[in-house]
């Protein structure tokens, strides 16, 4: 199953407030799976998702998480199956 990764820079003090959009985002979502974690270092909040299409991981990076208020910066890094 296509896998992606999303290593997010977030506003100071806004990480909470993010990693509770994304919540309400994904688990409205169907056919996917996901972990969300926030993390002290480089990044401040880590997201995987496991679909059964590159296109929804996609569909999801750019419409949605990439939208919203106070991520500074993402990286999306897709999972090479080989």
């Amino acid at each position: 199953m296509p896998t992606a990764y999303f290593l997010l820079n977030v506003a100071l003090n806004h990480e909470v407030e993010v990693i509770e959009k994304i919540k309400k985002i994904l688990k409205n979502e169907k056919s996917i799976d996901y972990e969300l974690q926030g993390v002290f270092g480089i990044y401040d909040v880590i997201v995987k998702i496991t679909s059964d299409s590159d296109d929804n991981i996609r569909r999801l990076a750019l419409d949605k998480i990439k939208q919203i208020n106070n991520i500074q910066s993402a990286i999306t890094m897709m999972v090479n199956d080989n």
